[in-house]
């Protein structure tokens, strides 16, 4: 289904960059958070990722939730949780029930936590929410020298989630045009047996057109499609690095 776009007039870069640039662009920063205890930081990139992705993509119903509710939801329960789980000792009580004591310091290391696991998952949304799969696989293809034959088996791959969705909701209609019921899990188990021939069928003529384009007959291929590297994509990575180690460096 095609996401609501909220903002049709304004333009957005995101898009337009290869997705091997916006990989390349947050991985690093992705992977320092990993070691990083205070929450000043993960709070700047936190922040850094919400401008990116709110300035350089077209805004959606399913973005605004992203970002509005389920990233600000995640850090909240992240914080309760590991403020349950961590040592309560060495800090003041904020919360006293009988002799469970639920300090500051503890809430501070669920903070933090909370905030570091929203801004790596944030930061991955960069490329994630503004690159397709099928971009993905060529361009790891066309830069990074992926054999082909792997690259379009995962393509081909891909492809086959939402039709397999298409194809149990078919299914479903089916079952209930001819009045099928019955519980939840004699009902699932009553799709498993035509889901699994129609994916047996999709697979075989996927295999058979493939075999008619010589699939794997060569060691290169030429490619319809093609997703370069532009200068754009290497200005945008070595803007994100710049800023990504002023982030660790000042803060």
């Amino acid at each position: 289904m095609t996401a609501v776009t909220l903002d049709a007039g304004r333009a957005a870069y995101l898009p337009r960059l290869n997705p091997l640039a916006k990989i390349a662009a947050a991985l690093p920063a992705m992977v320092a958070l990993v070691f990083v205890r205070d929450p000043a930081t993960p709070a700047v990139f936190l922040g850094l990722a919400y401008l990116v992705l709110l300035t350089g993509t077209r805004w959606s119903a399913r973005l605004l939730v992203l970002l509005g509710a389920v990233v600000p939801l995640a850090v909240l329960v992240v914080t309760g949780g590991f403020a349950l789980w961590v040592d309560a000792s060495g800090g003041t009580a904020v919360v006293r029930v009988g002799s469970w004591v639920l300090t500051d310091s503890a809430l501070a290391v669920g903070w933090a936590t909370g905030l570091r696991l929203a801004a790596i998952m944030t930061l991955a949304f960069v490329g994630g929410l503004t690159s397709t799969g099928a971009d993905l696989v060529r361009a790891l293809v066309q830069q990074l020298r992926v054999p082909y034959r792997i690259g379009y088996a995962a393509l081909a791959a891909i492809r086959f989630v939402p039709r397999f969705g298409r194809e149990l909701e078919t299914i479903r209609q089916a079952h209930r045009v001819r009045g099928v019921g019955g519980f939840p899990p004699a009902r699932w188990m009553r799709t498993v047996v035509p889901l699994l021939a129609g994916g047996i069928r999709h697979a075989e003529r996927v295999a058979l057109a493939m075999d008619a384009r010589a699939f794997g007959a060569h060691p290169d291929r030429t490619e319809r499609h093609l997703v370069p590297w532009r200068r754009r994509d290497t200005a945008f990575v070595l803007a994100f690095w710049a800023v990504s180690a002023t982030v660790f460096v000042v803060v």
